[in-house]
């Protein structure tokens, strides 16, 4: 095992403590949102790890519902902007008035925008001008926004889940891959089973309404973000994550096959998130160290939106997520 800052015994004491709370999380938010377990699940890795997510799923998922859900239950103050292409830097960020006080003297002041939350939900992103959506991208890297000069510190903790529809590209704005790559996973969301669906159906069509209550705080959950860097992380699951990474690369891809496929593949950030992520899931699971199980089922939500196909692999309808099975396959 790699060395943590921690003795062994101190992280498994908090791993216990903090046990019943991701399942009070758990719990909570299953009141709320009928079946996407998948999905709640690398939310709340994605969370726990510090990162930001996107949310890629045809309208009426509950993309929405998740997000004012996670609030509620994770303590956290959310916000919702709804991106469009004439919103602009300042109408996110926030800007400066000229205010004139009691004694005639005029003076600025800043007034935040709704990125001052801990929890933001940028609704269809991509239909925002690529200026406001680098502004966005900007202030989830820096953890600050900087007007006229003068910096103004983001709340603690801070997230983005951002929301794409797939189906509808007209009037968008695709995000660079620089700017995906910020995105610590990239959840795809598809439909729900039936029982769930008729679950939900019943649930939401009746006078009776869920009150959600809050499982954690915000300082509880910043507890948990610097929990998961201590947790020790064996050499082989390190390994693992290379591999994977390296593996992804055109130049570097070990099967011939893969290396024709692929245009581009993950960069080291892709090795960093997948090394949280692992973490954040074996202590969701109460575990006190990640394995390459970890590892495998987190690949497509981390790789996805970090690599490309060859125009030759997207016209023979090759799919991305088919050639991450194959290097996940080369992990066992």
């Amino acid at each position: 095992m790699f060395p943590a800052n921690q003795s062994d015994a101190a992280i498994v004491a908090e791993i216990e403590a903090l046990a019943p709370r991701l399942a009070a999380i758990r719990a909570e938010i299953g009141q709320a949102i009928f079946g996407q377990r998948a999905v709640i699940e690398q939310t709340l890795i994605t969370l726990l790890a510090g990162g930001h997510v996107l949310l890629v799923g045809v309208p009426g998922l509950g993309k929405t519902l998740l997000v004012e859900t996670l609030g509620t239950v994770l303590g956290l103050a959310a916000r919702r902007v709804q991106f469009t292409p004439d919103l602009m830097p300042a109408d996110i960020l926030g800007s400066e008035v000229l205010d004139e006080g009691a004694d005639g003297k005029r003076s600025f002041r800043f007034l935040p925008g709704p990125v001052f939350c801990q929890l933001l939900m940028a609704d269809e992103i991509n239909r925002a001008s690529p200026r406001t959506q680098s502004a966005l991208l900007q202030a989830m890297q820096e953890g600050e926004v900087a007007i006229a000069g003068a910096r103004h510190a983001l709340p603690r903790p801070f997230h983005v889940l951002a929301t794409q529809n797939p189906i509808e590209q007209e009037g968008t704005y695709p995000l660079p891959e620089a700017q995906l790559d910020r995105f610590l996973m990239e959840i795809d969301i598809g439909y729900p089973a039936l029982e769930d669906e008729r679950a939900m159906l019943l649930a939401t069509t009746s006078e009776a309404r869920v009150r959600l209550r809050p499982a954690i705080g915000a300082e509880e959950l910043s507890a948990a973000q610097r929990l998961i860097r201590r947790l020790p992380i064996g050499a082989g699951v390190v390994t693992a994550i290379l591999d994977l990474v390296r593996g992804s690369r055109p130049e570097s891809a070990a099967d011939p096959e893969i290396r024709t496929q692929l245009a581009w593949g993950a960069g080291p950030r892709a090795a960093q998130a997948l090394m949280l992520a692992t973490r954040a899931r074996a202590l969701l699971d109460g575990r006190l160290a990640p394995s390459i199980e970890d590892v495998a089922a987190l690949a497509p939500a981390v790789l996805r939106h970090r690599m490309a196909l060859s125009f030759a692999a997207r016209a023979e309808g090759v799919r991305l997520d088919a050639v991450i099975a194959r290097l996940v396959e080369r992990l066992e």
